[in-house]
């Protein structure tokens, strides 16, 4: 029977905006903040090793120390995402995300100090940190939320994780500017202003309860769990919720937490690990980087001045928040794989037509504006699709006891994809200039069919369901059989609900 109801309660929407402001909120900041000192950062590092070593800094030393502090960002990711699960299951879902904020406030200071006292291994240390501090978000924020969400409100809760992490880059890209903070007096402020959202965090979240699957499931405690559930969805809605977390815990039958490498052999999961690693790699290389790199070429071709360009930009980070939200509210009416296969087929038609615009940029005058509109319909695609819906169906596709090894396999394959497509792309934008965009409507393409032949609908379904959507994938010839086994667990599992009651 559906729910009555179809908007969250104000607990429940709270709690995303506690858990999202220093959680994937920190992501978009700051890799969005980092781009306005850079030319500050470049005197910085001239001066400093000017009065260290009496001697100007070679220019191919100080690419590499620039390359170094915008790069390191990538490694931290990548270590956090391999720590997240781990912290989600020792310290639970809001303590993982609470003790993460002690780093983002470390990684702050050392960042804030780094000028004054002259030691830009400060800023490198700072940024590393940061990156840790993102990683760790971007792992747990979405297990968090997609816990917690009643199913009919889940795609829609879980949209938070890009609502923040768009609503991050567009606040980076404000504070930036140069009237802001992005002045050469207030670059360090600018980059140790991370500690506010963190501070928000420890102020705010303390007042919610932890995950009501996790304290059923991993801890064993109903007491705390039916509280949680309570707090989360009121007295009258949590008991549909709490059947549905007993269901999964019986199914579970004590299931200890898998680890990463327990998934690669686990044949229970071996078409939701595939489809991650998929979806995930796809949203990386999907061509947004180089729709970012191109954007203030396309900019200056239609005539716009050099220093407005930084404003024109503010349209993207606009355009981006505005897709998260939009797709947010269509999520769980019109369903996931609408959305984002529709999304990567709208991105291939953006490519195709970018590739022909940026071509005959010169022939005729309307050119470099069609470009420029496909510079913000390539971007409201991928707000709509791949960029809100990857992180809610991972969280989906997969049970309780092997969610957080699956986001930090997911969170591992996105930062090493991430680090790739940087150290790559511009050689690949100098081999193939306007040409490279060839490549990405080919692989958006091929996401958008893997998605349609492999990945099932799974709005309003249990985590239990959506796994036996999985059981055809996964074991072929036996799907029969196993089909009859949970079934007939399933059975037992109603049995057991109706004695409990």
């Amino acid at each position: 029977m559906a729910p009555r109801h179809t908007l969250p309660s104000w607990t429940l929407f709270l709690a995303v905006c506690a858990v999202g402001i220093g959680g994937t909120f920190q992501y978009g900041y700051n890799v969005s903040i980092i781009n306005a000192p850079t030319q500050h950062i470049h005197k910085f590092l001239n001066e400093t090793w000017s009065s260290r070593y009496h001697k100007d800094l070679n220019p191919d030393l100080l690419t590499f120390l620039w390359s170094v502090i915008a790069s390191i960002f990538s490694l931290g990711g990548l270590c956090g995402a391999l720590i997240g699960g781990s912290m989600a299951i020792r310290l639970g879902r809001k303590g993982a995300l609470l003790m993460n904020n002690v780093i983002a406030i470390l990684a702050s200071i050392l960042m804030g100090i780094s000028f004054p006292t002259g030691l830009f291994e400060l800023l490198i240390a700072g940024r590393f940190l940061i990156g840790i501090n993102s990683g760790i978000g971007l792992c747990v924020q979405p297990l968090y939320i997609g816990e917690f969400a009643p199913k009919h409100l889940r795609g829609g809760l879980a949209m938070g994780t890009s609502i923040f992490l768009t609503g991050g880059i567009l606040t980076g890209q404000v504070i930036g500017l140069r009237e802001l903070l992005g002045g050469e007096k207030h670059w360090p402020l600018l980059l140790s202003s991370s500690c506010v959202p963190a501070l928000a965090q420890l102020l705010f979240l303390p007042w919610f309860p932890e995950s009501p699957r996790y304290l059923l499931i991993d801890r064993g405690d109903e007491l705390r769990c039916a509280k949680a559930l309570k707090q989360f969805h009121g007295s009258s809605e949590y008991r549909r919720e709490m059947e549905d977390i007993q269901r999964e815990c019986f199914a579970l039958d004590g299931e200890k937490p898998k680890k990463p490498w327990q998934l690669f052999t686990d044949p229970g999961v071996r078409w939701q690990l595939i489809t991650v690693i998929v979806m995930t790699m796809g949203q990386q290389l999907s061509g947004i980087n180089a729709i970012y790199f191109y954007a203030t070429y396309v900019f200056e071709q239609a005539g716009i001045l050099a220093e407005k360009i930084p404003y024109v930009t503010l349209g993207t980070g606009v355009c981006e928040c505005l897709t998260a939200l939009s797709c947010g509210l269509l999520i769980d009416s019109v369903g996931r794989r609408y959305l984002i296969i529709g999304g990567y087929l709208l991105m291939t038609l953006w490519c195709t037509v970018l590739t022909f615009s940026l071509t005959y940029q010169e022939l005729y005058s309307w050119v470099p504006y069609l470009s420029m509109t496909c510079v913000f319909a390539f971007i409201l695609s991928f707000g709509l699709g791949p960029g809100g819906i990857t992180n809610t169906l991972t969280a989906e596709l997969f049970v309780q006891s092997s969610r957080p090894a699956a986001y930090m396999i997911a969170g591992t394959v996105s930062w090493i994809s991430f680090f790739t497509v940087g150290m790559l792309f511009p050689f690949i934008v100098n081999g193939l200039k306007q040409y490279c965009f060839v490549v990405f409507l080919l692989e958006c393409f091929f996401v958008a069919a893997f998605i349609f032949l492999v990945i099932p609908e799974t709005k309003n379904k249990s985590f239990l369901e959506i796994k036996k959507e999985f059981h055809k994938l996964n074991f072929g010839r036996n799907a029969r059989k196993k089909e009859t086994e949970l079934y007939e667990r399933r059975q037992l599992q109603d049995e057991f609900l109706k004695i409990s009651a």
